[in-house]
């Protein structure tokens, strides 16, 4: 069964979807915010945009599920990427607890913060070339369609991407991802 997505399109943003398809055509590892912007869209609708082979969606309901699998991978890239800052962090994810109408995260290292996993809308494996590398990144979008942020597989000391957390980021989506109908 196919979820459809969060953050529906209007009947006149197909222009926009065909122009989409086409810039990521032309460039698949350009800057997915970019192209947002450019086209006036949610980063959601651009990575519906994306092949469908490249991305599979979750259920946003596996919000929590899923950060607690990736807590437990090791050292990975969250990446909150808005118009006016783009943040990165590399290291582990703590887990976190329920509480107060928030995800909050525990451990108190680096990062922390509270979450609110129920405002998760859906979850996006994405496998994608960016400048040139490729990467596997999971991004988790709110119910208007817009990233509350992104964790990408970490990288090993050659900057390849670490064999553990391929075989992880596969075991997650697996589990997680709904399959879309065969066309």
């Amino acid at each position: 069964m196919s979820i459809a997505s969060t953050h529906p399109i209007p009947a006149e943003a197909d222009q926009a979807r065909v122009a989409l398809r086409v810039a990521l055509a032309d460039n698949p590892d350009g800057i997915l915010e970019s192209l947002a912007a450019q086209h006036q869209v949610s980063l959601q609708t651009v990575i519906d945009c994306l092949p469908a082979q490249v991305r599979r969606q979750a259920p946003g309901s596996a919000f929590i599920d899923a950060f607690e699998d990736i807590a437990s991978w090791g050292d990975v890239t969250l990446i909150v990427h808005t118009a006016d800052a783009i943040i990165e962090f590399s290291g582990p994810l703590p887990v976190g607890k329920t509480g107060h109408g928030y995800y909050n995260l525990q451990g108190g290292g680096v990062v922390s913060g509270h979450l609110r996993a129920d405002r998760c809308g859906a979850i996006y494996f994405v496998r994608r070339p960016f400048m040139g590398k490729e990467t596997r990144s999971i991004l988790f979008f709110n119910l208007e369609g817009a990233a509350m942020f992104k964790v990408y597989v970490g990288r090993d000391e050659n900057r390849e991407l670490r064999q553990d957390q391929l075989l992880r980021f596969d075991a997650l989506e697996q589990r997680l991802a709904v399959q879309e109908p065969q066309a």
